[in-house]
């Protein structure tokens, strides 16, 4: 799948309508276990019915003593959100923790060697509402620790989405357990 940005930048570019036809089989697993000490799990699914249709996101998470611990699931493909300046995620959370990261990669650097560049965000609980995440305060990470580098996110050249619930080793916030996070969509715009 490789979706450009056209010459002119539209105002809203559905990255993922999930109340349309987009499906959630392109999204694979990256949890803890990519670790021996692993034990988290995530996934997935549409859930429809005669009224609505939109995808959940299951996690179980289950850190380590020290709190080290994630799960999540992302799409590897080529984005150009060049002229956009924020994501937007319709959502709501549910259960007992509701906080979630979006996670960024570029230029195919989308193993887990790379830093990544993240944004943590608090899902509404009971009813959607959507989440602004400005694209220039995605900040690079790797294993969960802010790293200190001078370069910066290269928007023509996303090529991984993800989301994730998090642990909490260098979180002020510890978490664990399941969680769900209901999306309507996920988009780029410009705000």
């Amino acid at each position: 799948m490789d979706i450009s940005a056209s010459a002119s930048v539209a105002e809203t570019r559905y990255l993922f309508d999930f109340t349309k036809n987009d499906s959630v089989e392109t999204w694979e697993e990256i949890s803890d276990t990519v670790r021996d000490v692993g034990m988290s799990k995530a996934l997935i699914t549409i859930h429809k019915n005669i009224g609505f249709r939109r995808a959940i996101f299951f996690v179980l998470l289950n850190p380590q003593l020290n709190g080290a611990g994630f799960a999540g699931m992302r799409v590897l493909s080529n984005y150009d959100l060049s002229g956009y300046t924020a994501l937007q995620i319709y959502c709501r959370g549910q259960g007992q923790f509701n906080r979630f990261k979006v996670t960024l990669r570029h230029k195919g650097f989308n193993d887990e060697t790379n830093y990544s560049f993240e944004q943590y965000f608090q899902a509404p609980k009971d009813e959607f509402a959507v989440r602004d995440l400005r694209l220039s305060e995605f900040k690079a990470y790797y294993r969960g620790k802010k790293v200190v580098n001078n370069e910066t996110l290269n928007l023509s050249q996303i090529t991984s989405i993800g989301l994730q619930m998090y642990g909490g080793v260098y979180q002020t916030v510890k978490q664990k357990g399941p969680a769900t996070l209901e999306i309507d969509w996920i988009r780029a715009v410009v705000l």
